[in-house]
């Protein structure tokens, strides 16, 4: 079968203490089927999309429970910056195109929110 479920897949990848928080927020969310932590730099195995000059690697891969595809890059504030916003701007057409979402997630965006805050107001 092509379906991947969750015990399919007995590690996660590494991870920083930042990127596990991101986890668990995605992880708490009941929208969501469930979720894989995207390998870099494994065109092969890994979920990727082209940027002007090489391949962008997304955080989080995540199957919502409507079929869809939840796609996310996690980012500290402390990387807002030009290859960012590329990835941002690659993301959000490919969500556009492809019928699915792409999130920017932030550890607290512009506006105040947590992680598990941007994924619900995506998802609602």
């Amino acid at each position: 079968s092509s379906d991947v479920c969750s015990s399919d897949l007995p590690r996660v990848a590494m991870m920083n203490k930042e990127e596990a928080e991101c986890a668990q927020a995605i992880d708490r969310n009941p929208l969501i089927e469930f979720w894989v932590r995207n390998l870099e730099k494994q065109s092969e195995h890994a979920f990727w999309l082209p940027t002007s000059s090489d391949k962008f690697y997304p955080d989080f891969v995540i199957k919502l429970k409507d079929n869809r595809l939840l796609v996310i890059e996690y980012k500290g504030a402390h990387l807002d910056n030009e290859d960012t916003k590329e990835k941002e701007l690659v993301g959000k057409v490919w969500a556009e195109k492809s019928n699915n979402l792409f999130l920017m997630a932030w550890k607290q965006n512009k506006v105040g929110k947590d992680v598990y805050q941007q994924i619900n107001a995506l998802l609602n």
